[in-house]
């Protein structure tokens, strides 16, 4: 579905509030991909204070997820994609767990997955429009990024506020913080980028940044699976159970969408991430390895998987626990069934919150230090916090975010992005109000004034900043609307007093609006419609000074989900963009 938004110039006629506009000067910051998947229209401000008016097609019910097959057709392609799926280790079979035994060759783990979820027939559908709104929004994560990055490295230095560094810094350990600033880490930035979208009635939200994110290995998988039944059957030709004759079209890049076509291709996500890891590793010779902590493994069938899917592309790249690595003073060493060979890429699939508990990882990072051997993401806490939303909006730092990404790129971004805000106990002076903070007209001075907000104003989320093992996997997210007023205010209390260790922040909620979906029941013998509200969870490779969209994850959630994450009840499926006659 497409939209269109337009930015009223100086004293022009605005038809739908039929009123002329404030004379200033036209706004260039503005693209039609700004927000779309609107009902009717919707509005936002620039700092300017113009006015995006944003038309769209009317959405009274929830927007179909695929065009409808029949019954016989959709079972038989929830069948085949589960079955890739099992066949992967990547999809729960409890009758198959006592049994399930292979080695490093096969890509399969000793231990079986747990994970499991609904399967749709189809991928999820986007427009051209859609996908053109994600493919741009990369290069402008990644420069975002980079501008935080500087933010920091500025505010350590004093050329910008201290306050700066220090909020960021909050509640990670001293030997970290000192690791983090190292001048051969001073560039470095994460080589994967996933922000989490939710589409809602007034466009697109991005609610968090994941520079560590799960999902890599199973997006990849599932935008196999997918492509592979759609190469017998069409799902996107408006018409049920078309065939396709003739083999499939080559894909014209291994990155690049068309029409017709999972995101990213069949194959996108491994040679994605297969170039990001080649350019990370740069000059230093030998295996990747991919170490994943025990509190991430959960992670590990798929990153094993993933691991298998790249040795077939040429990398040598294993799968493995952290106290696997061998460490000598020429550097870190992995036993294979290849023999032992030289590591010459870490991709640190763990949080720094949990360096304490991940066995060897001081010598890891003594091997980085010495340049022994490579890492992805950096050790750079800094660039991992949510807090970074609320610097994005802070008024006082809205010269440098303007200079650093551009006039263009800092009015996305913000549109975007929620409003956020540090959870911060200090003592605000009385004349002092919370920048852009409000109970309705009642500007805010006092964390103590949003306990006896009603419901209706409650609209925010309280969560950890980004330094805690609750800061992942939806884990410490206190929804104020959802929460009896008593609740609330313990929520608002806890978060407050965490602030030394563990700071959290405050954010805007936006709902998620509805789509129309279908999946198989766990017999498999019927289909089943649900009404849920998705996330879609781009995956970006950073190759250099380039970024490339690989992949898209949607997880659909009942409608009843407050927040929306991978579970046993949600639809999870790759995207696909649909044709002129099927949108």
């Amino acid at each position: 579905m497409a939209s269109t938004a337009t930015i009223v110039p100086p004293e022009s006629f605005d038809p739908i509030l039929n009123r002329k506009q404030p004379a200033h000067a036209p706004c260039r910051t503005h693209h039609p991909v700004l927000a779309f998947i609107a009902s009717g229209h919707s509005e936002s401000r620039c700092p300017a204070g113009c006015r995006i008016v944003q038309r769209t097609l009317s959405l009274t019910h929830p927007e179909p997820y695929c065009p409808s097959l029949q019954a016989e057709t959709a079972l038989s392609r929830c069948t085949a994609i589960r079955t890739q799926l099992r066949a992967a280790n990547l999809f729960a079979d409890p009758s198959e767990a006592s049994a399930a035994k292979s080695s490093l060759d096969s890509g399969v783990p000793a231990v079986q997955t747990e994970t499991s979820w609904r399967i749709s027939p189809c991928p999820l559908m986007l427009s051209r429009d859609q996908l053109a709104f994600f493919t741009a929004l990369g290069p402008q994560l990644l420069s975002f990024y980079r501008a935080l990055n500087r933010l920091y490295q500025e505010s350590v230095k004093g050329a910008l506020p201290a306050w700066i560094a220090q909020y960021l810094d909050h509640g990670k350990p001293d030997a970290l913080v000192t690791y983090s600033r190292m001048k051969r880490l001073k560039d470095a930035l994460p080589g994967v980028i996933r922000p989490d979208v939710i589409p809602t009635q007034d466009g697109m939200v991005i609610t968090e940044l994941d520079s560590v994110p799960g999902g890599i290995g199973l997006t990849a998988a599932l935008s196999r699976a997918y492509a592979d039944i759609g190469r017998h059957s069409s799902f996107v030709k408006g018409r049920p159970d078309h065939q396709e004759s003739g083999p499939p079209t080559p894909h014209p890049s291994p990155l690049t969408p068309y029409e017709d076509e999972i995101v990213g291709g069949r194959d996108g996500m491994v040679r994605g991430f297969a170039s990001m890891l080649q350019s990370a590793q740069a000059q230093h010779a030998g295996c990747v390895a991919i170490l994943v902590s025990e509190e991430a493994k959960d992670y590990r069938p798929e990153m094993t998987w993933l691991a298998a899917r790249l040795r077939e592309q040429g990398i040598p790249a294993w799968c493995v626990e952290p106290r696997d690595i061998r460490f000598t003073e020429e550097g870190l060493f992995l036993k294979t069934d290849s023999g032992e060979q030289a590591v010459g890429l870490i991709y640190r699939f763990f949080e720094l919150f949990d360096l304490p508990n991940i066995p060897k990882a001081e010598l890891v990072q003594y091997a980085v230090k010495k340049t022994l051997v490579a890492v992805t993401p950096p050790y750079k806490p800094a660039l991992e916090e949510k807090s970074a939303f609320a610097l994005l909006h802070h008024p006082i730092l809205r010269p440098y975010w303007k200079k650093e990404l551009g006039e263009d790129c800092f009015l996305h971004l913000t549109t975007i992005m929620p409003r956020t805000w540090v959870l911060d106990p200090a003592t605000l002076p009385p004349t002092a109000t919370i920048p852009g903070l409000s109970l309705g007209e009642r500007a805010v001075a006092n964390w103590a004034d949003l306990e006896t907000a009603t419901q209706k104003e409650r609209h925010f989320v309280i969560k950890p900043s980004g330094f805690s093992e609750l800061a992942w996997g939806s884990r410490g997210v206190s929804i104020g609307h959802d929460l009896p007023q008593s609740e609330w205010a313990g929520a608002l209390h806890k978060a407050l007093a965490s602030f030394r260790t563990t700071p959290y922040i405050l954010q805007e909620f936006h709902k998620g609006r509805l789509f129309d979906m279908e999946y198989m029941d766990e017999h498999g013998q019927s289909m089943v419609h649900m009404a849920g509200r998705a996330r879609l969870s781009p995956y970006y490779f950073v190759t250099g000074e380039t970024v490339e969209l690989a992949g898209i994850l949607a997880t659909v959630c009942p409608a009843d989900k407050k927040v929306i994450h991978g579970m046993r009840d949600a639809i999870m499926a790759p995207c696909a963009v649909a044709t002129d006659d099927a949108q």
